[in-house]
């Protein structure tokens, strides 16, 4: 007797090469996986600690002073909660603002809620949709180390009275990807038939390891963005998109990917 035939899905055999963080990738994979694609798990990125705990630690000791606290990821809400945590502190806040639906779901687990989400996911427009509000506030954004200052800036624009910014954790570039990445690129028959790029962080530092291995990114690999923000930085790099999210979500980029190999 024969087994029934399966219906072909979008993404078969399609080798779809997933640079997030290890803690976050699996959403993204078994996403794809769902839809018959072959995963290939290499990180460009890595959460760690900032360079220095004191100013969170400050923060979260005077949460009373601030009229609204503002979250660019949900590993600023890990790390946020981490740290309260640790120090014993149970965060009562006034207003939350997160920037996109992971960090909103990342509140929802840290037992917080999101007051604010913006209907773009960007820091943009978050800053342009706390604006309005933003005359004579105090805000505390917690954020990662050396992430750009668009929110604060916009905020300070709109007329806050006091915008305080605080690393909760910081992006680093795990060496220990080189190897992997190389034997991906140096063989054109190993070579994935598309890339996804989640942050801008994953796109500079896919860029940063190729480049210690003496690589590039092949032009016919598909290079697919979450959004915007991740859009920006890969043209920055000359490494235009070909397919980017409808929204910055993880569904909606593989919902993108699978629309693009089903044309293709």
């Amino acid at each position: 007797m024969t087994s029934p035939s399966h219906p072909r899905q979008p993404l078969d055999g399609r080798r779809i090469l997933v640079t997030r963080a290890p803690h976050q990738a699996s959403e993204l994979a078994d996403g794809l996986r769902r839809l018959g694609a072959r995963v290939l798990l290499v990180p460009t990125i890595e959460i760690t600690q900032p360079s220095s705990y004191q100013p969170l630690d400050e923060a979260l000791r005077q949460l009373a002073r601030f009229d609204q606290v503002a979250f660019t990821s949900a590993n600023a809400v890990e790390a946020f909660r981490a740290r309260a945590d640790g120090l014993r502190i149970s965060p009562v806040l006034r207003r939350v603002a997160a920037v996109g639906r992971a960090t909103e779901r990342a509140l929802h687990t840290a037992g917080l809620r999101a007051d604010v989400l913006p209907p773009v996911f960007t820091a943009e427009s978050l800053a342009e949709t706390l604006a309005p509000q933003a005359g004579g506030k105090r805000f505390l954004l917690v954020i990662a180390e050396d992430a750009p200052a668009t929110l604060a800036d916009g905020l300070m624009a709109a007329g806050a009275a006091q915008v305080v910014v605080v690393a909760a954790y910081r992006n680093r570039i795990p060496h220990s990807s080189i190897g992997e990445l190389a034997s991906l690129f140096r063989d054109p028959g190993a070579y994935p038939d598309a890339v996804t790029f989640t942050s801008a962080s994953t796109a500079n530092n896919l860029a940063a390891l190729l480049q210690s291995a003496q690589l590039n990114l092949p032009e016919k690999v598909v290079r697919a963005s979450i959004g915007p923000v991740t859009s920006r930085a890969l043209r920055d790099l000359n490494l235009p998109p070909h397919v980017e999210a409808r929204e910055s979500t993880i569904p909606a980029l593989v919902e993108c990917l699978s629309y693009y190999f089903l044309r293709a």
